[in-house]
């Protein structure tokens, strides 16, 4: 596991890439797991703020995921209990808008099949938005859909919408979700980590 991860965060495969954002930084994987790890967080990618502080969901996101998922900080960065593993390890920085570039395939294809099969105590999957959902799941519908469905999902998986401040009017049009699954998810985290 340790050549695993210091191989990801040595990992250069997209510094041509993200030169050429309008953000012009240099890869900053960040790695957040162990090989006891029991929930997967698995999102989309890191953001600015993440890619400055290396700590994942370190930003008002990962606020609002913790609060989703019924836990403080010191628990959600604790490797043996929270494995994150988003879909690109590094920010991939802003469009020419302003706005967060999609996760690089390359990463995930490169990556996540190591990291999955070293991932071997995992209980729970909490997969975080649509590149997440397709990966993992294989769906090809968009996330709301994903997320209704979530009763008919594999044992031991939820599909969440991103937390970002984005998706407050979804939030407030779907209040089924904090009433259904944000408890569910809840019950299905305590009963991961006991």
């Amino acid at each position: 596991m340790q050549d695993l991860t210091e191989d990801i965060r040595a990992c250069r495969l997209c510094a041509g890439d993200f030169a050429r954002t309008k953000t012009a930084h240099l890869p900053r994987p960040v790695v957040w797991f162990s090989p006891d790890s029991r929930v997967l967080v698995a999102g989309q990618a890191p953001g600015m703020r993440v890619h400055e502080t290396g700590l994942p969901f370190n930003d008002a996101s990962g606020d609002r995921l913790r609060a989703w998922m019924g836990v403080d900080r010191t628990a959600f960065y604790d490797r043996k209990r929270f494995a994150v593993v988003p879909m690109a390890f590094c920010f991939p920085g802003y469009d020419s808008n302003g706005s967060d570039l999609p996760p690089p395939r390359r990463c995930s294809e490169t990556w996540h099949p190591r990291v999955m099969q070293a991932l071997s105590k995992l209980r729970l999957k909490i997969l975080v938005g649509g590149y997440a959902h397709r990966w993992h799941l294989g769906v090809k519908t968009g996330v709301s859909e994903t997320v209704q469905r979530w009763r008919a999902l594999p044992e031991g998986v939820f599909a969440l919408p991103h937390p970002s401040w984005r998706n407050t009017g979804w939030l407030k049009k779907n209040p089924w979700f904090e009433a259904e699954v944000v408890p569910a998810l809840r019950q299905a985290i305590e009963e991961a980590l006991a």
